[in-house]
């Protein structure tokens, strides 16, 4: 038994704490993490910042992705305290990960930065929290910064969470300013996690990850009972058995422990190992084989919804199955998002991924690249609509092509209807007028505006979810420079008015660019579309018709005109219908051309026209 484990083993269960930290994008999560692991003793000070974000993407961008965990030790008057800290990411996109993490926590600190003051990502963390019914500590970070201004952070958390300033820790997590007051409160603060280990397993599967060598890890939450190698455990959602291989705690690394008691939150691994990570649901139970009957399962987590769809296919054929490869590796890891194959005619053969929304899509597309080396071509982004049929059935599609096609001015449904949502969005009072224009001129719907302080205003609107995805988030941002913060729920579906828009290129759809658009905009983006096509496609020796059509109706069109041989250079002073003649020799010869030449449309072309 190595001294770690003797000092944990003598902890009590009231003297185990795990808590969270929850804040918006960029508020110093990560930071303080390592500020707290380094009180502790469980890492070294000065050594890599950041320390809890793994993936080179997280570090790249200095976003967190996945909610990472650790477990440390702190003395508090004398007597050693178990804590389990988890961070978890600030964006919206990953919410998922952030209702998981509450599951395992009894408390959070939810940490504003005190130069920001309280934005979007904040606001639906604390209702999330306060909905699971965590206890929050309110921390104000950033103390340190010229701009910042702790009294403003304070006075906006209490009239919009009404938390008492008189509670909150105020530091700075890049200087280590005051960090030591924090796990104090979080002790005297957060009541201790419930359970019994006399009773029987009682675990809840918090999330699970991949290793080449020992199969799917999966990260639990253990409520009821011990676990310990060697034991035969069973889950309740697949009803599948397994022989518990090793289990430990993160710190901050996998460190295996003898036996993990109720209350304590670690790692456990299959011998043999649990190869396919569709086996690991999140928000699974397990318990010991024969205890089943004794044991009641933990009500489980809704699984994230993918909200956004894109098209990928690989830039050269030949690579397709090492993308085939890379892309199942990275699904392993990240079980959010969905995968189906498809083929179009333009770009041969590839998938259909969907996504939880558009910055989910770019780490990905990121990791393809650096972890696999992977180019791949992406089609912009689109969202699920619905279908209702004459007889009542109901479709969903998230697939552009397998759009209904209108026949006399009638689909054969009764009605389309497309996703909306309901974003929050939290500005500086003199950006408002323009913001609310760009909600209006997305097909926004007001839902409710206040203020919440004499300057910050909380505005909220219904959008269409195609409108979210189509870089709403980076034109708000331009608009207000930077300040204004977004956050998003799923809404409803409603009937609208959605139509196909398709690029035809010599009357043969281009199938790879199409889109479901609203009919007001067919027309603008239809111009657009040829526009931009025709600079990329290369002149033959005869003519090209680029067309973009909604539904049934030609809303824009472009012609490249063909090679002509100058067929007059020869004629001198000659009379007209001479050269009359020749060129309507020309021509005859030019519609010949026409009909046997196939527009072939280089692989360039289309990455080109792709390309944001």
């Amino acid at each position: 038994m190595s001294d770690l484990e003797k000092r944990i083993s003598d902890i009590p269960l009231d003297r185990f704490r795990n808590f969270c930290i929850v804040a918006h994008v960029d508020h110093g999560k990560s930071t303080l993490s390592d500020r707290l692991l380094e009180l502790t003793g469980t890492i070294a000070p000065g050594g890599n910042k950041q320390i809890l974000d793994k993936l080179d993407v997280e570090r790249e961008r200095g976003i967190t992705v996945k909610a990472q965990t650790c477990s440390m030790i702190y003395k508090h008057k004398g007597q050693d305290y178990l804590l389990h800290l988890v961070d978890t990411p600030g964006h919206v996109d990953f919410r998922a990960e952030v209702s998981r993490s509450y599951a395992s926590c009894g408390g959070a600190l939810l940490l504003v930065d005190s130069s920001q003051g309280v934005q979007a990502q904040t606001v639906a963390n604390f209702y999330l929290a306060f909905a699971q019914g965590l206890h929050l500590v309110p921390v104000i970070n950033k103390i340190d910064l010229p701009s910042a201004d702790p009294p403003r952070a304070l006075e906006q958390m209490k009239d919009t969470f009404e938390l008492d300033p008189a509670e909150a820790v105020l530091v700075s997590a890049k200087t280590g300013l005051n960090v030591e007051a924090i796990l104090p409160t979080v002790i005297e603060q957060v009541p201790s996690p419930t359970g019994d280990h006399l009773k029987p397993l009682r675990l809840l599967l918090v999330d699970s990850w991949y290793s080449n060598y020992k199969g799917v890890i999966l990260l639990v939450r253990i409520f009821d009972g011990q676990i310990k190698a060697g034991d035969h455990i069973t889950s309740f959602a697949t009803g599948l058995r397994y022989i518990v291989g090793e289990v430990g705690i993160m710190y901050p690394n996998q460190t295996p422990q003898t036996i993990l008691r109720a209350g304590q939150v670690g790692y456990i691994h299959f011998n043999p190992g649990m190869k396919r990570s569709q086996e690991a649901k999140v928000g699974d139970t397990y318990t010991t084989v024969g205890s089943e009957r004794q044991v009641k399962p933990l009500p489980g987590f809704e699984e994230p919804k993918a909200m956004v769809f894109v098209a990928a296919f690989p830039v050269d054929q030949n690579d397709y199955a090492h993308l085939e490869d890379s892309i199942n590796q990275i699904t392993l890891n990240d079980r959010s998002v969905t995968l189906q194959k498809e083929s179009s005619e333009a770009l041969g053969a590839g998938w259909r991924l969907g996504f939880l929304g558009t910055l989910h899509c770019s780490v990905f597309e990121d990791r393809l690249r650096q972890e696999h080396g992977a180019s791949i071509i992406i089609t912009p982004p689109t969202v699920p609509f619905k279908i209702i049929r004459q007889d009542g059935k109901e479709e969903i599609i998230s697939n552009p092509a397998h759009f209904p096609e209108q026949t006399h001015g009638s689909y054969g449904s009764v009605e389309l209807q497309e996703p909306y949502v309901l974003v929050t969005v939290t500005l500086p009072e003199e950006y408002l007028g323009k913001v609310i224009e760009l909600c209006e001129s997305n097909r926004g719907e007001q839902k409710g505006l206040q203020f919440f302080t004499a300057t910050q205003v909380i505005l909220k609107y219904d959008l269409p979810l195609a409108h979210l995805v189509d870089d709403f988030f980076g034109k708000l941002k331009s608009l207000t420079k930077g300040y204004a913060s977004l956050d998003y729920e799923e809404s409803e579906w409603r009937k609208s008015n959605i139509i196909k828009l398709q690029l035809l290129v010599n009357k043969e759809p281009v199938d790879a660019v199409a889109r479901v658009v609203h009919h007001t905009q067919a027309e603008r983006l239809g111009r657009q579309w040829v526009t931009k096509f025709k600079e990329h496609v290369d002149r033959q020796m005869f003519e090209i018709v680029i067309q973009a059509t909604a539904g049934r109706r030609i809303v824009a069109r472009e012609t490249i005109k063909p090679f002509r041989k100058d067929v007059l250079s020869k004629l001198h002073a000659s009379d007209i219908s001479r050269r009359r003649k020749l060129l309507e020799k020309q021509k005859e010869g030019r519609k010949k051309l026409r009909a046997v030449g196939n527009v072939s449309i280089d692989q360039k072309a289309f990455q080109a026209f792709l390309a944001k």
